[in-house]
C-alpha cells in the first residue's frame, strides 16, 4: 500500500504479507519454499474482515443495509463478527453477534468492545436446530425491525472478496519477488493450503489463481477430525449420535455451505488439535509469528501432506512455492488452556539452568530473591541458595 493517511481502519483489512517459513522448512529437510499469508496483519486481526468488509459494502449497494434503521445479526465462530462488528462501528449500523460457546472469551471481549451484542449458543447443537447460533440468528432476524442476516455461509461476496484481494496479493508477492540462487522460485504459486470453514477462503483464493495465474496449482483443503467438510459435498451428519469434539476455532462444520466449491479442491488433510497446537508452537518458536490455532492446522496439514506421496515430489522442488494461509493471530485464544500450555507449562530451557545457577550463588545478592507468582502475588522472600527457575518462573528483585 502507498504510505498515506487512510479514512477508516476499513481502508487497512488485507494486504497483509506473505512470509517466507525458512526454519520450518529446513528442520522438515523441504527444498521448496514454504510461505506464510500472514492475515493477523488485518486490521481486525484475521482473514475475515475481508468478507466483512465486503458483504457489508455489497448490502448498502443492493440497499438492504439501511444507515440508521438496520441491524446486522450474524452466526459466527467469532473472527466474521469482529470483521463486521469494526465495520458497523465505522458505518454506524447495531451489531448482534450469536457465538457457539467453545470459542474464546477473546472474541466476545473483542465483539463487546466493539459495541455488539453477543449471544451465545450450545457447541453441541447442530447448526439446523433453534438452539444452534445459526437458529438463533434467524429467529433474532425475524423478530427484529430490520434484522439483516448477511449470512457468511452462502453469500457470494465471501469468496469473492478473496478472489479479489487475497489471491491477488498472493500472486503478486511471489510474481514479484525475484528467483536468487539463496532463494529459488518458480515464479509461481504451485500449492496453496488452508484450513476450510464456510470454505469461502480456500474457493476464492483457488479461483484467482486457477484463473489468472497457474491453472496447475495444487489446493489442498485443511479439516479437523470431528467435521464433514472433507468428505464431500454430499456428507451430512447433523444429528450424530457420537460426533468428535475439536477444539480448533474457525474450521470445520457439521454442514456443507453453499459457498464451499469442491471443484476448486484438489486434495484434503485431516488434522487433530495436538498436532495443531504444536504447530502453533513451533511457528511462533521458529518464525516469531503469533498465530491462532487454525494457523497451526493449516501448517500441519501442509507438513503431512508434503511428506505424503502426492507432496513429496513438491517438497523435494527447489523452487517450488507451498503458500500456507494464516488467518488469524494468538490475540483471539491467550486465555485457552491450549495456549497456557505452550506459554507456561514448556519443559525448561537450557538457559533456564544457567540463570538458576547464577541467581544460586550466594554472592550475587545481598539481599533475598522475590519471585512473582502465576496470580501475580510475590511469593514470600527465600534465599539466593533456594531459588530454582523453571519456564514459567519470573523474577524481580
Amino acid at each position: 500500500m502507498p504510505v498515506q493517511i487512510l479514512d477508516t481502519a476499513l481502508s487497512a483489512v488485507g494486504h497483509t504479507p506473505l512470509i517466507r517459513l525458512d526454519k520450518i522448512a529446513r528442520a522438515q529437510g523441504l527444498k521448496c519454499n514454504l510461505l506464510g499469508k500472514v492475515e493477523f496483519f488485518s486490521a481486525g486481526g484475521s482473514v475475515k474482515d475481508r468478507i466483512a468488509k465486503a458483504m457489508v459494502e455489497a448490502a448498502e449497494n443492493d440497499g438492504r443495509l439501511i444507515p440508521g434503521k438496520s441491524v446486522v445479526i450474524e452466526p459466527t465462530s467469532g473472527n466474521t463478527g469482529i470483521g463486521l462488528a469494526m465495520a458497523c462501528a465505522i458505518k454506524g449500523y447495531a451489531t448482534i453477534i450469536t457465538l457457539p460457546n467453545k470459542m474464546s472469551l477473546e472474541k466476545e471481549a473483542l465483539l463487546r468492545a466493539l459495541g455488539a451484542e453477543v449471544i451465545r449458543t450450545p457447541t453441541e447443537a447442530a447448526w439446523d436446530s433453534a438452539e444452534s447460533h445459526i437458529g438463533v440468528a434467524q429467529r433474532l432476524q425475524r423478530e427484529i425491525p430490520y434484522g439483516t442476516i448477511l449470512d457468511q455461509y452462502s453469500n457470494p461476496n465471501n469468496p469473492l472478496a478473496h478472489e479479489l484481494t487475497t489471491g491477488p496479493e498472493i500472486i503478486e508477492a511471489v510474481v514479484a519477488t525475484p528467483s536468487t540462487s539463496e532463494h529459488p522460485s518458480s515464479g509461481k504459486v504451485d500449492v496453496l493450503v488452508a484450513g476450510a470453514g464456510t470454505g469461502g477462503t480456500i474457493t476464492g483464493i483457488a479461483r484467482a489463481i486457477k484463473k489468472t495465474h497457474n491453472k496447475d496449482c495444487i489446493v489442498v483443503g485443511v479439516d479437523p477430525k470431528g467435521s464433514i467438510l472433507a468428505d464431500g459435498p454430499e456428507s451430512s451428519h447433523p444429528h450424530h449420535d457420537n460426533p468428535i469434539a475439536y477444539t480448533v476455532e474457525g474450521i470445520g462444520y457439521d454442514f456443507v455451505p453453499e459457498v464451499l466449491n469442491f471443484e476448486d479442491i484438489d486434495q484434503w488433510m485431516k488434522t487433530g488439535d495436538p498436532e495443531s497446537f504444536a504447530a502453533v508452537q513451533q511457528i511462533m518458536r521458529k518464525e516469531g509469528l503469533l498465530v491462532g490455532g487454525s494457523s497451526g492446522s493449516a501448517l500441519s496439514g501442509a507438513l503431512r501432506w508434503l511428506e505424503s506421496d502426492a507432496g513429496r515430489q513438491i517438497a523435494a522442488t527447489e523452487g517450488a512455492n507451498v503458500v500456507v494461509l494464516l488467518a488469524d493471530g494468538i490475540r483471539n485464544y491467550m486465555s485457552k488452556s491450549w495456549f497456557l500450555e505452550i506459554a507456561l507449562e514448556a519443559p525448561p530451557s537450557p538457559l533456564a539452568g544457567t540463570i538458576a545457577s547464577i541467581l544460586s550463588t550466594k554472592d550475587t545478592f545481598t539481599g533475598g530473591v522475590s519471585l512473582k507468582l502465576e496470580s501475580g502475588s510475590p511469593a514470600p522472600e527465600i534465599k539466593p541458595s533456594e531459588v530454582v527457575v523453571g519456564a514459567s518462573s519470573s523474577i524481580s528483585h
